[in-house]
């Protein structure tokens, strides 16, 4: 399977999500309990609950010491939810800048930064390989559960590295197999759009975030995820800190 029937799998199947709601290990479960489980607060569901999908796999707003002023950039930012938390913390003087490659997505989070007031985020249709950011215009980039997702990781990391101010922070929460998956498995449509066909292992996942030029840190695994919402697959959500 190529780089562009990947990228068509995962497009379409968000683009129903949009509709929806619910994947990446959601699986019909309640949304708010998933998202207490990886990380989020009672508070953090209330700030803005329609963004909530039940996507990601760790709360990467709650390590990336985001402060007030500092532009943020989001990669793979869905209806908004982790966008519309940074939002809180840098103030009206900071920015928020989420990308997505799913137009229904996008739509998605502008109605939503509408409906609640968030004049400090903006959201730009693009691709995490190939980001519609400028040079070294970013503090903290954060990432929820969607690197997994790109067939180009190496490529995801680099614009990373391009955008990010000197001792910029990429923070990130992602999915990494500790045993690789079966051909069948790589190539299920299913298992491509739920964040584990297209996961790697997790040494090449952080040799890929070194080579980009990061001064890299774990700050956590979770091995339980892998019941809780990836029906036993042998995979992790990690967290990563990466700095320029």
């Amino acid at each position: 399977m190529n780089n562009d029937q990947v990228k068509k799998i995962v497009k379409e199947s968000y683009a129903r999500i949009a509709d929806s709601g619910c994947s990446c290990g959601c699986n019909g479960k309640d949304t708010v309990a998933i998202a207490k489980s990886i990380g989020y607060s009672d508070e953090d569901l209330t700030v803005v609950p329609d963004a909530n999908l039940g996507l990601g796999c760790g709360n990467p707003t709650a390590l990336g010491e985001i402060r007030k002023g500092m532009t943020v950039l989001d990669l793979g930012s869905g209806a908004g939810f982790d966008c519309f938390l940074a939002a809180k913390k840098i103030g009206d003087s900071g920015k928020v800048i989420g990308v997505d490659m799913t137009q229904k997505m996008i739509e998605r989070a502008t109605a939503n930064a509408k409906k609640y007031g968030f004049a400090n985020v903006e959201f730009r249709l693009g691709e995490i390989e190939d980001l519609p950011v400028d040079d070294v215009s970013v503090d903290i980039i954060i990432s929820n559960c969607v690197i997994n997702l790109s067939p180009d990781k190496r490529k995801v990391f680099s614009e990373a590295h391009r955008v990010l101010r000197k001792g910029g922070k990429l923070i990130v929460s992602d999915i990494v197999l500790l045993r690789e998956l079966s051909k069948k498995d790589r190539e299920d449509e299913r298992l491509i759009a739920g964040c584990v066909g297209g996961a790697i292992l997790k040494d090449a996942y952080l040799r890929l975030v070194k080579d980009a030029g990061f001064k890299t840190r774990v700050l956590s695994e979770d091995g339980d995820i892998s019941k809780r919402q990836y029906e036993g697959f042998p995979l992790e959500s990690i967290k990563i800190e990466a700095i320029k």
